[in-house]
């Protein structure tokens, strides 16, 4: 069987042009006569690998001189806990703005720690949308800002940043990092599970801002202290060594095909296609609002559910995968990521428009 266009959400699709190199290198990394997964994480080859990865990265996101760049393992989740630990800095209370499921994880966990002011929520309308910034309630003193803007289940992405004034504004990026240019700069800290847009799942990147490094809650574990691992270049402990080096590769593979300006409009052509499609279709229909679609993950539904077993036999019968949606939403749900081509979503569209003749 050849390879399929696969839809998951995460672990998601690598760039055939990076898995080639990957397989290449597997045995003997550029004449080594060992693997990447051989090596010590201190050998010169491995810290090479590390070192490009972070300058590729820092290059494509134009990452400040005064922010830290972290290689990290524990996936998104541990940072919901880590961030409270490291950026209360002696204040009780976090502003949390609720669009998902992913957000209420992350509230659920700052909840032990502090006291979490809710600065605005769309679960009133099942999560649909993104509250606008005049619907938020947020706290003067607040220790941080949180927010998450792309909710992965629920297809829900911010098209603007936040204003947050004094106050650290934490992005929570795991699903659509380097999907389109940010300005770092407006953020206190950034970060992202690998598993989506950046490479294989156990590397977590964190970009942080220099000054808010170094003040954790007491007894906060030395593992959890974003000091212990700036302090030594994210290796204070064995980081992940294979996914640090497929994420050098993605990036390297981001920079020759034009930087994240061009993937901005490769990922816009993507959503575009397939949301005109539904806004047409007679049979599927999107239950998001217009202008907070995500581009990274496009939520479904049949208006007869009866259907939704059918069309996704049908669909891997044709070579796509991964298409069924969140168990907590049910439906079905398309992951376009910076690595799935155009083609995927041409092919999905074509199979949509024929089952809607067929199943209309």
């Amino acid at each position: 069987m050849g390879r399929v266009f696969n839809f998951s959400a995460g672990p998601a699709m690598l760039p055939e042009e990076v898995l080639a190199q990957a397989r290449d290198e597997m045995l003997d990394w550029q004449g080594s006569g060992q693997s990447v997964m051989e090596m010590s994480h201190r050998g010169k080859e491995f810290v090479r690998i590390a070192e490009e990865a972070e300058a590729d990265l820092r290059e494509l996101l134009a990452v400040p001189a005064d922010y830290k760049v972290l290689f990290l393992q524990g996936g998104a989740s541990l940072q919901f806990a880590m961030v409270p630990l490291n950026l209360l800095r002696g204040r009780t209370v976090a502003d949390y703005v609720n669009t998902g499921e992913w957000s209420k994880k992350a509230i659920k966990e700052a909840k032990q720690f502090c006291q979490v002011n809710v600065a605005a929520s769309s679960e009133d309308r099942n999560f649909s949308y993104a509250p606008t910034q005049d619907q938020w309630k947020l706290t003067p003193d607040a220790a941080y800002v949180h927010y998450t803007p792309n909710e992965t289940i629920g297809g829900v992405e911010f098209q603007w940043v936040p204003e947050t004034g004094d106050v650290p504004l934490v992005a929570d990026m795991s699903s659509n990092i380097l999907s389109r240019p940010v300005d770092v700069s407006r953020y206190g800290l950034i970060y992202a599970g690998a598993q989506k847009n950046v490479g294989p799942a156990g590397l977590t990147m964190v970009i942080v801002r220099e000054d808010l490094v170094g003040q954790v809650l007491p007894k906060t574990p030395v593992m959890l202290n974003y000091k212990t691992h700036a302090d030594n270049g994210s290796m204070y402990n064995t980081p992940p060594t294979y996914a640090v080096y497929v994420a050098g590769l993605v990036f390297k593979w981001l920079r020759r095909n034009g930087g994240l300006a061009a993937m901005e409009r490769h990922n816009i052509e993507k959503a575009g296609l397939l949301y005109d499609f539904l806004d047409r279709s007679g049979i599927f229909v999107s239950p998001v609002q217009r202008e907070d679609r995500s581009r990274m993950n496009v939520p479904f539904t049949i208006k007869n559910p009866e259907l939704d077993e059918i069309f996704l036999k049908g669909a891997k019968e044709r070579g796509m995968v991964q298409l069924k949606g969140h168990r907590s939403v049910g439906g079905m749900r398309a992951s376009i990521y910076n690595a799935m081509p155009l083609e995927g979503v041409r092919c999905l569209v074509e199979y949509m428009t024929e089952f809607g003749k067929n199943h209309g």
